[in-house]
């Protein structure tokens, strides 16, 4: 293969990875959950650390760390089903009335194709998130950070496994987070 046709395999890759989290962020801004889960491996993690303030230089202790210290998510498929099921009974306390939800991706990195972008199997990539959610009349939200995901293909298409959700802010003013990243 030359390695024209490699940029080639690695441009139509990495355009149908973006196109699988546009279409992740479609689903979760029109509430349709269900079709989210089935996006997600039986095996899927769910990450999402706390982020603090730390001195210049000490920059290892920014992040809580990873199946050692307390995270905003810590979920695998089972919780967030359960989650997902809660919210569709209608009587969540804290999605009822419903919140309006826009999620916008964008920066799309391919980082890796294992074994290769001509024979993929397993892929991870990096992306940029912000979050806009808007409550009854007044409670607005906007979060904002960045995402590595691990995708596994499936078929002809993809599975999520693995989400790291890093936000910029190390202060949650929301009140909840009652939705998916």
């Amino acid at each position: 293969m030359s390695a024209r046709d490699d940029r080639i395999d690695r441009l139509l890759l990495s355009d149908e990875i973006a196109r699988f989290l546009y279409h992740e962020a479609e689903l979760l801004d029109e509430r349709r959950y269900g079709e989210w889960l089935d996006l997600l491996a039986d095996d899927i993690r769910y990450w999402m650390p706390m982020r603090r303030n730390v001195k210049y230089g000490e920059g290892e202790r920014e992040f809580t760390r990873e199946r050692t210290d307390i995270a905003w998510f810590d979920e695998g498929k089972e919780t967030l089903t359960r989650s997902v099921r809660q919210i569709e009974t209608g009587i969540h306390w804290a999605e009822e009335p419903q919140s309006r939800i826009s999620h916008l991706v964008s920066n799309v990195q391919l980082v890796e194709a294992m074994p290769n972008v001509a024979h993929v199997v397993e892929v991870t990539a990096r992306c940029r998130f912000l979050i806009y959610r808007n409550r009854v009349e007044t409670e607005t939200d906007f979060l904002v950070g960045k995402r590595e995901d691990s995708l596994r293909r499936a078929g002809d298409g993809w599975l999520l496994s693995r989400r790291m959700i890093i936000l910029d802010q190390s202060v949650l003013l929301s009140k909840n987070l009652t939705f998916f990243f």
